[in-house]
């Protein structure tokens, strides 16, 4: 009997963990390293986020470095059509400007709008998805959270007006290994 208890508590709990996609309890949402690599990534690094995933993933030479839990903007993690729809924009980027920033802990700017951005920007014009006066927006990065609330992050909680946020001691983590030119994928 005792057997049968425990299996169908297994079985409730996998069920309810199942059925909800971004619940507060995932044992897959932690920073994660690669072991015995000493100091930090080796060779010129490059940067994977996953925007279904809810993840930033580093690679070096080596391949896989590191992966941490990130949140973004709009809950609908569409691709960035405007300034203020609060969506994070998707392809590939270059980190332009890294500084600490008093809300957000640290701050890695990236370089949107760039050439890829304006030019999907102008095509959505043209076909009428977005207004005719519409603006591309810019300020895009990789930052922080707001002070003692990583919580936002282990709760999937967007916020965002289109940036990347991580946990305050992932970004710093982050940050010091990262240099100004690294390459930044961002995927849906």
């Amino acid at each position: 009997m005792k057997k049968i208890i425990v299996l169908s508590l297994i079985f409730t709990a996998g069920s309810l963990l199942a059925s909800n996609k971004h619940n507060t309890f995932s044992p897959l949402h932690f920073s994660a390293k690669r072991i015995g690599n000493g100091d930090g990534p080796i060779g010129i690094i490059y940067i994977v986020i996953d925007k279904n995933k809810y993840e930033l993933s580093v690679f070096d030479d080596k391949g896989w470095y590191a992966t941490y839990p990130v949140v973004f903007g709009n809950n609908n993690l569409g691709d960035k059509k405007m300034q203020g729809d609060k969506k994070t924009p998707e392809g590939t980027f270059r980190i332009v400007d890294k500084r600490f920033h008093k809300n957000w802990d640290r701050f890695l700017a990236l370089d949107y709008p760039n050439k890829e951005s304006w030019e999907k920007f102008n095509q959505r014009k043209v076909r009428g998805e977005i207004p005719l006066s519409a603006q591309i927006g810019g300020g895009i990065g990789i930052h922080g959270t707001w002070p003692h609330e990583d919580f936002v992050v282990d709760k999937y909680k967007n916020w965002t007006q289109g940036c990347i946020s991580m946990k305050r001691s992932d970004v710093e983590d982050l940050y010091n290994y990262t240099p100004v030119g690294t390459k930044v994928i961002i995927r849906k």
